[in-house]
């Protein structure tokens, strides 16, 4: 079946970085946009970053640009995000997900409807 696990959450003080992974199984990964979310306490889920399916296209929320980086390895069936400069207020739960009806793009946050569990990143000194 279809499957997304995120691991490489854990704590980190400000400043430094993490790089979560999403794993991929149960579908043909080559041909699906895979994006990261993420969602705090009180807060409704924001969408971090997404790339296409071939990597052509990257996006990402305005809060992380020039910090964090998506990537992908197909071979690997693996997404990643490296985050870099981490923020306490960057401290939530990211998911991965994928659009199972757009398949190979990036074409808006809500059309994300496949989630991971989530991973728990926390910034804190």
């Amino acid at each position: 079946q279809v499957e997304l696990v995120e691991s490489g959450g854990g704590l980190v003080q400000p400043g430094g970085s993490l790089r979560l992974s999403c794993a991929a199984s149960g579908f043909t990964f080559e041909d699906y946009a895979i994006a990261w979310f993420r969602q705090t306490p009180g807060k409704e889920r924001e969408g971090v970053s997404c790339i296409s399916s071939d990597s052509g296209n990257a996006y990402y929320g305005d809060s992380v640009k020039g910090r964090f980086t998506i990537s992908r390895d197909n071979a690997k069936n693996t997404v990643y995000l490296q985050m870099n400069s981490l923020k306490p207020e960057d401290a939530a739960v990211y998911s991965c997900a994928t659009d199972l009806v757009t398949k190979y793009f990036c074409s808006s946050w809500s059309a994300f409807n496949y989630w991971g569990q989530g991973t728990q990143v926390t910034v804190s000194s």
